[in-house]
């Protein structure tokens, strides 16, 4: 199929992952994909920053920045159009931003087949954290936008709850959770290796990637390791960067941890499965109620023994003592709890970890698979499209 892939993302985090992997799997299986977006610094790096986008924001006020966004949807919108009429395209695919119209605007204008991916419900996501005037028009844009998609697909089903309420019928929304490259996590090496390439052999490493926040909780895993039912042996590898990293560092310092609590920084994505294969626990301290992380999925299929609160969008994908330990997130000392329980029971990893292993196979999290469910949900978009045309040509005869 031919595919006009849009999004406004000029991101270094997760959220580039997302949509290289995709086109990428897209373009492995034969279809011709189009992409159009705004330009992307070169040599993208787990856990970096966008400076401009940074920048910009600094510089206007919060209101302005807002309408600068509805403005770009014009400026989008032309550029979707010139793509249109050049490549005829069979479907649009958005990943879904908050006052991003231009791909309905497409779709109205062309006749075109809509899939909206959404990651987060980015009218609340951003009015909690302080970062948006136009909260009215943002909620009111957010649904109109999620109602005109043809079908929209959220990456949780918490998530999809989200978008139901917004008036989308559950017929026109199917979650589609991240997935991963397998073939770039076969290639990792086997944990001793990835252990002595780091000069870490002695240690029991508890590993965290992204781009750590106040909101990870890592702080907490920082705190538990200074305590006595820690292992000496416990360290703390940070996989990534962050506004939380001066602050962690500064208490680790405080604690007297010495070098063991480290971040490596920014690192290419190549790197993260090396690194990622090192942890003997993986760490998942705190999530938003509708995402589905990325980190997950990577330890899930590098078959690591997983920290995960019991929360709804996670237990999508984890189950308590089958591929993961999970905790009541709001316990007092809960975290603490199953981080000193994992650490004292290497047969609890092992166990966990076979589990965690299996589950990539058994709910084929992997972008291969997701872009397949993409295009059979386009076909299916395109038939009834196509009945419902024949259905009205012959009404009117």
């Amino acid at each position: 199929m031919k595919i006009l892939y849009h999004h406004r993302t000029a991101s270094q985090d997760g959220q580039a992952v997302h949509i290289d992997e995709m086109i990428a799997a897209l373009r492995a299986q034969g279809h011709e994909v189009r992409v159009v977006a705004p330009g992307a610094p070169a040599g993208r790096s787990m856990g970096g920053e966008v400076a401009w986008v940074r920048w910009l924001k600094s510089l206007l006020p919060r209101a302005a920045y807002e309408l600068l966004e509805c403005v770009y949807s014009l400026l989008a919108y032309r550029r979707l159009a010139v793509a249109a009429r050049e490549f005829s395209p069979d479907f649009i695919y958005e990943r879904y931003n908050l006052f991003l119209f231009a791909g309905v605007m497409l779709k109205r204008r062309f006749g075109l087949p809509l899939l909206l991916e959404v990651n987060s419900p980015l009218a609340r996501e951003r009015a909690s954290h302080g970062g948006l005037s136009l909260a009215r028009l943002a909620r009111r844009s957010e649904g109109w936008i999620w109602r005109s998609a043809d079908c929209v697909l959220p990456v949780t089903a918490v998530l999809a709850r989200d978008v139901q309420a917004q008036g989308v019928p559950a017929a026109r929304i199917t979650v589609i959770h991240n997935g991963i490259n397998a073939a770039h996590f076969a290639a990792a090496p086997d944990p001793g290796s990835a252990k002595a390439a780091l000069g870490l052999q002695e240690r029991l490493i508890l590993g965290f990637t992204g781009f750590v926040r106040d909101w990870h909780g890592v702080d907490r895993v920082v705190a538990w390791m200074a305590t006595a039912q820690a292992p000496r042996n416990a360290q703390l590898l940070i996989v990534g960067d962050g506004p939380a990293r001066a602050d962690l560092e500064a208490q680790a310092r405080q604690l007297g941890l010495g070098d063991r609590v480290a971040f490596t920084g920014v690192v290419a994505r190549e790197r993260v499965p090396a690194l990622v294969a090192a942890f003997d626990i993986a760490l998942q301290p705190a999530v938003v109620p509708y995402a589905s992380p990325l980190k997950l999925l990577e330890y899930l299929a590098l078959g690591k023994a997983i920290v995960a609160p019991r929360e709804p969008n996670l237990m999508e994908l984890l189950a308590d003592g089958g591929n993961a330990l999970m905790f009541d997130a709001t316990g007092a000392g809960a975290l603490e709890d199953a981080l000193s329980r994992l650490c004292a029971d290497a047969q609890l990893r092992r166990h966990l970890s076979q589990g965690a292993e299996a589950t990539i196979d058994r709910l084929n999290l992997t972008w291969d698979g997701n872009a397949r469910r993409v295009v059979a949900l386009a076909v299916s978009v395109r038939g009834r499209a196509d009945r419902e045309r024949a259905a009205g040509v012959e009404e009117v005869r």
